[in-house]
């Protein structure tokens, strides 16, 4: 799972749009990922199914290195598990699936793997979406733009990103604050 958890912290991806990744939507060469689709568990309890985004919209993402080689080495790996398994795991074109080729189940993969995983390294318990807020965070206190961030995460508007992430504003305006001194000081 760690393409996984790489691409939630480098791209934002709510846990559905992870599981809903299929290799169709990601381009290595071009270094991008298109959201389209997620997968959640259905309304009526019954099992899981795919449905469209949340603001039901696509949204294409630049992949950085690490997600690019994490991905690289997923898809790698899937192949040679595939390869082992002689035609005895379905096809399947999902990104993420378990060792039987089906979709990962969102609160398998949180109870199975993330909050061991999380144990294990000695973190906080945090809940799988803050991997997202992460991601956010991160892009704001390097100076991404709102606009960017916003793009990246889907959101619907600028001014949800502004709200969830006001806190990490303030240090953004004393950056600009010194930005600015900088640019307009007698040392130039």
């Amino acid at each position: 799972m760690e393409a996984l958890f790489v691409v939630a912290v480098t791209c934002g991806l709510r846990l559905g749009e992870l599981l809903g990744l299929r290799w169709g939507d990601i381009d290595l060469e071009a270094r991008r990922l298109t959201v389209r689709r997620q997968l959640q568990r259905a309304r009526d309890g019954s099992g899981l199914v795919f449905s469209p985004t949340k603001n039901k919209k696509n949204r294409t993402i630049r992949l950085g290195n690490h997600g690019i080689e994490a991905l690289k080495a997923h898809r790698q790996r899937q192949s040679e598990e595939r390869r082992l398994a002689k035609g005895l795991l379905p096809e399947s074109d999902l990104v993420f699936v378990t060792t039987q080729g089906t979709p990962l189940d969102p609160s398998n993969l949180v109870a199975r793997s993330f909050k061991p995983l999380l144990r294990r390294a000695g973190l906080p318990d945090i809940r799988f979406h803050d991997l997202r807020h992460v991601c956010a965070t991160l892009l704001l206190s390097q100076g991404v733009s709102v606009k960017v961030v916003q793009e990246v995460l889907g959101h619907s508007s600028v001014s949800v990103t502004m709200d969830v992430y006001s806190h990490v504003l303030p240090d953004m305006q004393e950056k600009a604050a010194a930005a600015m001194d900088g640019l307009l000081s007698d040392d130039r």
